[in-house]
């Protein structure tokens, strides 16, 4: 056995065993940094499978990115367990077999796939450079179109997260950019005039 093959075994226990824990913690919390955990070890394989382009931008972009993201809005946001799990053993049994039916037509798409592939010519493009340099060429030239189109996707996905989580609660003062953006001068002081007063007993 050599040492790349122990260290694929020891990132893949260490993924799927935070995997785990990211749908068996009950602390949201916990459960995102195991996602966190879980990203980062797949971003590891990446690495050792020599896909040096796919493990760093899964690193950078879900480790640094989405999951700090997905941290500031579990902490923020006022989750309650308790009302969270209600009825989840009554659903129980029908997620167990949606999850099986999935399973079965994963396996049995990846099991034709796998009869019907072909082993690929070698890329020319690869034979002077690394694949992270092609991956990149061929992102912003021959998919530069998908490419925006998904970046404008998950800017209106984002947009919409902050909208549809925005809430408004009672004794709580937020503030109102319409309403600011109005006020005039003359509306931010007033000048009050009133006669002194002494306190009593005392001589005018």
């Amino acid at each position: 056995m050599t040492t790349q093959l122990v260290i694929f075994y020891f990132f893949a226990t260490v993924l799927v065993a935070s995997a785990l824990a990211v749908i068996t913690l009950k602390n949201s919390v916990h459960a995102a940094l195991s996602l966190v955990l879980t990203f980062f070890t797949a971003a590891g394989i990446w690495i050792l499978a020599e896909a040096e382009f796919l493990g760093l931008a899964l690193i950078v972009v879900y480790v640094g990115a989405v999951m700090v993201l997905f941290l500031f809005v579990v902490m923020m946001l006022d989750i309650k367990p308790e009302s969270m799990r209600e009825g989840f053993i009554r659903f129980l049994p029908v997620g167990v077999i949606v999850a099986l039916v999935m399973l079965v037509e994963m396996l049995s798409l990846i099991g034709v796939k796998a009869l019907q592939a072909q082993a690929l010519p070698p890329n020319p493009a690869l034979a002077d450079g690394s694949n992270t340099a092609w991956l990149g060429k061929a992102l912003y030239t021959q998919f530069l179109l998908p490419f925006e189109i998904a970046a404008l996707i998950l800017t209106v996905a984002l947009i919409a997260a902050v909208t549809l989580t925005l809430r408004k609660r009672s004794g709580v003062r937020t503030q109102k950019p319409s309403e600011q953006v109005q006020v005039q001068r003359n509306e931010r002081l007033r000048v009050v005039k009133m006669a002194s007063e002494g306190k009593p007993g005392e001589s005018a």
